[in-house]
């Protein structure tokens, strides 16, 4: 258990060291309209996305389960959702596919897993996704995403 929180804690101090180096110049892009909800039970996770959106000029919701992304939507309409896959009550994929039977021309869906499988793409894809991204997450393919919604 140790060995993990250690593990987690040099992956958010990399991503961090990785946003400050990058900070300046990728602030210039900034596009502060877009509305973003981050869907991502775990708190290191949670702070790391945090973190990256922030450095590159963008503040996000956050949801802890798919239950509370349905909850969000419903109060108010949003561009993009980083969704987790593996989540309490209702995990990324089940929580996708509500969303596209309520909202077919809702946000866009941006899976966030670890499991960097074919086939765990096509599940993604399959539950009304638009893109996949591997865990961990980096700065670049973050802005890459967001700069694809503009």
């Amino acid at each position: 258990m140790i060995q993990k929180e250690i593990k987690q804690q040099e992956n958010v101090d990399e991503a961090l060291r990785e946003s400050d180096e990058r900070c300046h110049t990728l602030f210039e892009e900034n596009h502060n309209g877009l509305r973003i909800l981050l869907a991502e039970d775990n708190l290191v996770n949670q702070i790391v996305m945090t973190r990256i959106l922030d450095r590159l000029g963008y503040h996000s919701d956050l949801c802890a389960n798919g239950r509370e992304v349905l909850l969000a939507l419903e109060r108010q309409p949003y561009d993009l959702v980083f969704m987790d896959i593996q989540m309490p009550e209702m995990d990324g994929l089940e929580a996708s596919e509500e969303i596209r039977k309520r909202w077919p021309e809702g946000p866009k869906i941006i899976a966030l897993t670890a499991y960097a499988f074919q086939e765990d793409r096509d599940k993604c894809l399959s539950a009304g996704m638009d893109d996949f991204i591997s865990k961990p997450v980096r700065l670049e393919t973050i802005r890459a995403v967001l700069n694809s919604c503009h």
